[in-house]
């Protein structure tokens, strides 16, 4: 869909992986009532262990099993690829990507002994069996050889059974582009839209009836290459949720409301002891505030666009965006 959502111009592939070195990968279950899957976000070092960036996570509200954000929030660095997946896959996941690092640090002669990987989570059981627990590491795996710059939208991967204000859900991302100094810089959002009243949603009229409480999470993962500290990435995850209100949520109760973001500006340089890093003059902020905050919502409107009707295990129809538009882009 081609949006046109604040003021700021759009990266090339208007996707998370227009800031360089990011890639995504999805792995979708569609197998006896299994509706789920798994979608990973790979920070561009070739090795993530060995070259951790700088990271933070922003938890809006707590109603979620995200695991590997004590860490991140403690040491302020990133160590794996991010995955997302439904709800009860978390332990699958976390120990599939465990696996997989283990192995990244073979192949480097590094014997590893503690890794903290990141696995956020939605709850997609309306329209997954999620007691069968179907992604693990095959899946994991797929996800990750499957990584590039270009990927799918709407009803894949770890969004293929999440819905999104009563509508079908799904992954969604965006890019804004912004200039400071007379640099160039790139912020991208991906999210797993699984969240929010149909009464809520400001850019359509919705019927009634489709989804009567604010419920079901969301995740927003946000890259950059504007060099941060882990404290200012943290106020630019915040606004994250500036996206959310535009589209009508208030981040309800049941709901998990999740940031996790990273720079992939080198992070530090080392001297005698000490360690310097090159971050943003706190006045210029703004920009970065602004660029997540249209991102946010502009993924969250694709995650939704992409994704086609379904039919939840009840049997009940899910509709899609595209219906109550008038495929009006």
């Amino acid at each position: 869909m081609n949006m046109k959502i604040g003021k700021l111009p759009h990266g090339p592939r208007n996707l998370i992986t227009d800031v360089p070195g990011v890639r995504v990968g999805h792995a979708t279950v569609d197998d006896g009532g299994c509706h789920t899957g798994v979608t990973v976000v790979l920070p561009p070092p070739r090795n993530p262990f060995l070259e951790k960036l700088t990271a933070a996570a922003c938890v809006f509200n707590g109603f979620g099993k995200t695991l590997g954000l004590v860490q991140v929030e403690e040491l302020g660095t990133l160590e794996t690829p991010i995955a997302l997946t439904g709800t009860l896959n978390v332990g699958r996941v976390h120990d599939a990507v465990v696996s997989y690092m283990i192995g990244l640090c073979a192949r480097d002669g590094i014997r590893l002994t503690s890794v903290n990987p990141v696995v956020c989570e939605c709850n997609d059981s309306r329209l997954s069996d999620i007691a069968k627990r179907p992604v693990g590491e095959r899946e994991v795996f797929a996800a990750i050889e499957s990584a590039g710059e270009d990927f799918a939208q709407g009803a894949v991967g770890a969004g293929r059974g999440t819905t999104c204000y009563g509508l079908k859900g799904g992954i969604g991302s965006s890019s804004r582009r912004i200039e400071i100094g007379g640099e160039t810089f790139t912020v991208g959002v991906l999210v797993q839209s699984n969240y929010g009243a149909s009464g809520d949603l400001r850019m359509a009229a919705l019927p009634e009836g489709l989804a009567e409480s604010d419920q079901g999470s969301i995740i927003l993962i946000a890259a950059t290459d504007l060099p941060l500290s882990s404290r200012q990435l943290k106020r630019v995850l915040r606004r994250t949720s500036v996206g959310m209100a535009r589209l009508g949520s208030y981040i309800g109760h049941g709901s998990g409301e999740i940031a996790v973001g990273f720079t992939t500006a080198p992070r530090v340089r080392e001297s005698d002891g000490f360690l310097s890093q090159r971050i943003l003059r706190e006045e210029l902020m703004n920009l970065p505030f602004r660029a997540v905050g249209e991102c946010a919502e502009e993924a969250i409107l694709q995650s939704m666009w992409n994704a086609a009707a379904d039919t939840d295990l009840e049997g009940e129809r899910v509709p899609c965006l595209r219906e109550f538009l008038n495929g009006n882009e």
